[in-house]
């Protein structure tokens, strides 16, 4: 790996910015071995933390068919990748206790305690900014193609979506309109919020920091935004079990990747 610049001012930054560094296209596949490995050393917790996300997740779909609006479990599972970013803050604590040789208690990753937590907050409230501007579009994309009554069931809607002309128009407009707000995200949340653990910096900083860490590895970092969705995918499409597992995993080997991509101060 090498480093872009030898300081934030010689890259045109303010001095203090962090550094990125060009690394392999194919490094995405090591930040998910670093990842493993260390929930591996945890298990306990890091099966804890998956089994409450998962918990959440199936009070979520339990709500969604009990108040009739089934048919949006697809929309908010789309809009976990939205924040899946923050959720996982107590996954990149623990990673870095076991990066800095210390020990990881189960207090500790479910009451992070930084010096950044404001920052942190507003990085979060950016994340949830997006994820209700997801909603409100999904809403109106809904709205346009079956009109004020609604959208069907889930079991009615399934077909009607994949099986009927306006149902693939509408999949086809919702995907790309999700895409260009997913990659947007992405691009700011990729190693924000684990760089506001690892640097006393503040959010604008470190988002910047991350949309520099996308553009300058952006082939890298694409694989990554694949892995994590099909993960994601994978994870949905079992109900939400296979979350339990994979959202520790991903949370360990994204703090990896900051690692990866940042220079050390």
């Amino acid at each position: 790996m090498s480093i872009s610049a030898d300081n934030g001012e010689a890259a045109g930054l303010p001095q203090g910015a962090p550094i990125i560094r060009k690394i392999r296209a194919d490094q995405p596949w090591r930040w998910l071995e670093a990842g493993w490995a260390d929930f591996r050393r945890i298990p306990a917790i890091s099966l804890a933390y998956g089994f409450a996300f998962l918990a959440a997740s199936l009070v979520l779909a339990a709500l969604l068919f009990v108040t009739g609006f089934s048919a949006l479990l697809p929309v908010f599972g789309a809009g976990f990748l939205l924040i899946g970013p923050l959720l996982a803050v107590g996954l990149y604590e623990a990673s870095r206790k076991l990066e800095a040789g210390e020990k990881v208690r189960l207090k500790d990753v479910v009451f992070v305690s930084s010096r950044n937590l404001s920052q942190l907050a507003l990085v979060g409230a950016m994340l949830a900014g997006a994820f209700i501007i997801w909603l409100r579009l999904a809403g109106w994309i809904s709205a346009a193609f079956f009109g004020p009554v609604g959208i069907p069931p889930l079991t009615e809607f399934v077909p009607t979506l994949l099986l009927t002309p306006r149902g693939l128009a509408m999949l086809a407009i919702g995907t790309a309109a999700g895409g260009i707000i997913a990659f947007a995200v992405f691009a700011i949340s990729a190693i924000s919020v684990p760089l506001l653990l690892a640097r006393d910096i503040d959010a604008v900083t470190a988002v910047i920091a991350s949309v520099r860490a996308v553009r300058e590895n952006f082939w890298a970092m694409l694989l990554w935004g694949w892995i994590v969705a099909l993960l994601t995918a994978l994870g949905i499409a079992t109900w939400f079990l296979g979350l339990a597992v994979i959202f520790p995993l991903l949370g360990h080997a994204t703090w990896h990747a900051q690692r990866a991509l940042v220079a050390d101060a």
